[in-house]
């Protein structure tokens, strides 16, 4: 699975045009991203980070770890427009029925100048189309995209997107314009 890394993370938060003080792990089951960057607020004081999961099991080990964490649908976020500086999607936006509709829903919720920042598996990647076989032959419906389809899909959800690195675990962001 992708690195739920706190170097690869903060590399995709520095792409923020804001502070980034509110983050939504979205598709963040047992909280692995967000313990990466709960571990960075000793660096950025005041970091809040939650995790947003549809498995209410998932998101019971994620609050048993100290995670404040929410249940809810990728596609219909409970939270407020403008309500969050970032939101991470960490091995988990192939496994999104409606991906569009998620990307959708972290535009509304992030703030001007917030960063969307996806971290998935390259299909193109020779490891990424074994990943794609072994999804497919236990029975899972997961759809991925290569580092710049899923780029072009960030931008046509209204974000200034960019593919920050590539290989069987790429980083794509994507800034929400209108920072002042």
């Amino acid at each position: 699975m992708p690195s739920a890394d706190r170097g690869d993370l903060a590399a995709g938060l520095a792409a923020a045009e804001r502070p980034v003080e509110r983050v939504l792990d979205v598709g963040g089951g047992t909280g692995r991203a967000a313990r990466a960057l709960a571990r960075d607020t000793n660096e950025v004081p005041g970091r809040d980070v939650t995790v947003v999961d549809a498995s209410a099991r998932m998101l019971a080990e994620a609050r048993e770890r100290g995670l404040p964490a929410v249940q809810g649908d990728a596609a219909a976020l409970p939270f407020r427009d403008d309500s969050a500086d970032a939101v991470t999607v960490v091995d988990a936006l192939h496994h999104f029925p409606d991906r569009d509709g998620a990307l959708a829903e972290a535009k509304r919720v992030l703030r001007p100048g917030g960063v969307l920042v996806v971290r998935d598996f390259d299909p193109e990647t020779l490891r990424g189309r074994l990943l794609v076989a072994a999804e497919r032959a236990v029975g899972f419906r997961s759809s991925f995209d290569a580092p710049d389809d899923l780029a072009a899909r960030l931008e046509r959800a209204g974000l200034d997107a960019r593919v920050l690195d590539r290989g069987f675990a790429a980083t794509v962001v994507g800034v929400e314009p209108g920072a002042t």
